[in-house]
Parts: structure tokens; C-alpha cells; sequence
């Protein structure tokens, strides 16, 4: 009867693997470590490649002894209190009411443990809020659901990029619609199609905001997690000791495709990095210029603000208001939120003391300062992008 029921259990195990297979689900065999990401049956910390994550990982181990030491040792007087001292073997409850060697042992021991716990916790504190002498420093943008990168100072000076998921939707399903699960990779929903590149043992310095929601910026092997406010600059920094490519997610919840905004960073020597950098500063002269790409809102808002602030900000100011009797508003500007047409002659051609800027900014640039005042401040514009090519169409 036992032989009998073993078989059965086998065999139905066997026709749930082989059915599981053959719906395209793979073999918890085949799973494997993300590179740079999360292990499989990962039990602890990801393995720090800084000192910051270092100390971290030391912290919360020394931490994770410390209340342990404290459970064993609370929980074994009181069990062995319980099992000699109970009332079967005739001893008798005790009838003081208070001790004052005990008040103080169980006031000065868990303040002498809290100190021993704060005092390395506030120096890894501390440390990671020194930004200072960066050796490149970095603008990280949160979008939904995408991430924008802006080379600020160091070697790299001028890239800047977006970074959206790369892994195909079609592995990760839709109501009514089943997911191709056998073409997920170790990386499926870790893997970006810009990648953020640093040098090894570098300094880098985040400044972190957003567009429109609160985001979060992490990557649990530097120890880093930073929040990305709408209207706020925050900033932190990490500082690479090994090569290799690390992952991380928002961690803020953000909307309906929170889980879908990873971030990877792939660390490299410092001559990879300067390859790197040649080639991304070819890659972006080469499109920068094409009136035939078709850009998203949010690259030509991220382009058209680094235009505004270059060419128009001394008469239109930051905020959009313009200086009274002088130059005017664009923020609530009929010319900015009525059709486009207009404002495309008017930044080609010039008018009263506004110049022609056919002469010094490209199609592109052009659509794209266009594109951001539309988008910006209070202006909410049905017409709310323009292409380069239509720029270049109203050359003619």
C-alpha cells in the first residue's frame, strides 16, 4: 500500500513538472543569480563593493548579534527562573517590591548597548552625507517610469540620457494575456537600455529630483538610497571598488509601473570609462542635430531645459514670469499655450525685442525649448511637443 501510494505521489509529481514545462515555465534549476543583483535563496545583505555599503553590512551583522546575545539571554534567566524556581518544587514567590542595584543595572546595560550600537551608526551616517570633493557628480532624474541622466562635472561633462526597462513586455504578460516566462533572463525586470557607466574607485556624487513623483534611487551593493522629491535637490554619492555592472529599483512607490524603473550601473576602469565617454559625447553630436528623430516629451523637456537656461532665463527668468514692462511672461502666455505654429516663427524669425534664433540654435534645440515652456510651470498645452522636423518645416 506504501509502494502503491509513493508511486502515485511520484508520478503526479512527475506530470506537474512536465505540464509546467510545457507551459513554458522553467525549472527552478535553471534560475540563476542576477549579475549584480538579488541571489537566488539570497539570505543576507547583497555583497558591498564600497565602504560605505561595507560598513553597513558590518553594522547590521554587529546589530543582528547584539539582539540575538540580548534574546538568549533575557529568554534563557527567564526560562531557567521558570523551570528551578516553580512552586512544585516548593519554592516560594518573593515579596520585595524594589531594587535599586537592579534599576540601576537595567538602566545603565541597555544604555551602555544603545551607545555601543549609535556610535559606529552615526559615523556611517555622517560619512555618507559628505559629498565633497567628488571626482564627477551626476544628475539623476526620477520620471515615470524612467530614469535621466545628466553628467554635470568630472570627465563626462555634457552626457546626458535616459535609462527605461529593456526587458521585452511580452515576458511580462498583461490581464488576459500570458507572459513568455521561458524567455526571462537572470536579469528579467534589472535590465535598462542606457546603462549609468562610472569609473572604479572614483568618487561620484547624485543629485537626485524628480518630474512629477516621489522616486527613490538605489543600489543596495553601494549602499545608497536616496530619495528623488518633485522641487527638491538631494544628494549622496557612492565610490566603486570592483568592476562590474549593479542593480537596483526604485524603491518609492510611484504609480502603476513602479516595479518597471530599474537602474544599473556598470562600473568600469578608467579607460574604458574615457572610451566610453568619447563614444557616448559621437553618439549624442550625431543625433543632436537629426531634425528627423522623433524625440519623447520628456527628452526634449530634458534638452529644452538646458537651452532655456543658457539663452532665454535673463528675460523670461527661471520661473517663467518675465520682468514687467520689459519682457513677458511665458508662464501662462497665450503664445505659449495656443497652437505651436506661432511660437515656431516667433523663436525663427524674432519679434519686437525678441531675436531670431534661426541663425544660433538648431531644429532641435528649438523644438526643444519650445517643448519645455509648453510643458512647464502653469502652461498646460493641448499642443504640448514639438518635433525638430517641424522646425525645420517652418524654414522653409
Amino acid at each position: 500500500m506504501k509502494h502503491a501510494l509513493k508511486s502515485r505521489t511520484l508520478g503526479a509529481s512527475l506530470m506537474l513538472g512536465a505540464t509546467l514545462m510545457a507551459a513554458g515555465l522553467p525549472a527552478m534549476a535553471a534560475v540563476k543569480n542576477s549579475e549584480g543583483g538579488p541571489a537566488v535563496h539570497q539570505l543576507n545583505l547583497q555583497a558591498p563593493v564600497t565602504q560605505i555599503a561595507e560598513q553597513i553590512y558590518s553594522i547590521h551583522n554587529m546589530m543582528l548579534y547584539i539582539c540575538l546575545a540580548i534574546f538568549i539571554a533575557v529568554f534563557g534567566v527567564m526560562f531557567y527562573s521558570i523551570l528551578k524556581h516553580r512552586k512544585s518544587l516548593g519554592h516560594q514567590a518573593a515579596t520585595f517590591h524594589e531594587s535599586t542595584t537592579v534599576e540601576i543595572l537595567w538602566t545603565i546595560v541597555p544604555f551602555l548597548i544603545v551607545i555601543g550600537m549609535a556610535l559606529p551608526a552615526t559615523k556611517t551616517v555622517v560619512a555618507m552625507k559628505d559629498t565633497s570633493n567628488a571626482d564627477i557628480t551626476i544628475k539623476v532624474t526620477g520620471m515615470q517610469w524612467k530614469w535621466g541622466y545628466d553628467y554635470l562635472k568630472g570627465d563626462g561633462e555634457g552626457i546626458s540620457f535616459l535609462s527605461t526597462l529593456s526587458t521585452p513586455r511580452d515576458q511580462v504578460g498583461a490581464p488576459g494575456v500570458a507572459a513568455n516566462v521561458a524567455a526571462r533572463t537572470a536579469n528579467y525586470l534589472l535590465e535598462v537600455d542606457n546603462e549609468m557607466v562610472v569609473p572604479v574607485n572614483k568618487k561620484v556624487r547624485l543629485i537626485t529630483t524628480a518630474n512629477d513623483v516621489i522616486h527613490a534611487w538605489t543600489i543596495p551593493a553601494f549602499g545608497v538610497k536616496q530619495d528623488a522629491i518633485p522641487g527638491f535637490v538631494r544628494d549622496t554619492w557612492f565610490k566603486a571598488e570592483k568592476i562590474g555592472t549593479y542593480r537596483g529599483n526604485c524603491v518609492e512607490l510611484c504609480g502603476k509601473e513602479h516595479a518597471f524603473m530599474p537602474i544599473v550601473v556598470r562600473v568600469v576602469s578608467e579607460e574604458d570609462y574615457k572610451a566610453w565617454v568619447d563614444t557616448k559625447k559621437k553618439e549624442m553630436a550625431a543625433k543632436a542635430d537629426d531634425p528627423s528623430k522623433v524625440w519623447t516629451v520628456d527628452e526634449l523637456k530634458q534638452r529644452g531645459q538646458s537651452v532655456y537656461e543658457k539663452n532665454c532665463v535673463a528675460c523670461h527668468q527661471a520661473n517663467g514670469k518675465g520682468v514687467p514692462g520689459a519682457f513677458p511672461a511665458l508662464d501662462g502666455s497665450a503664445v505659449v499655450t495656443g497652437p505651436k505654429a506661432a511660437q515656431v516663427n516667433i523663436l525663427l524669425n524674432g519679434i519686437r525685442a525678441m531675436p531670431a534664433w534661426k541663425a544660433s540654435l538648431s531644429d532641435t534645440e528649438i523644438a526643444a525649448v519650445i517643448t519645455y515652456t509648453r510643458n512647464s510651470w502653469s502652461n498646460k498645452s493641448a499642443e504640448n511637443i514639438v518635433q525638430p522636423a517641424e522646425v525645420l518645416a517652418a524654414r522653409k
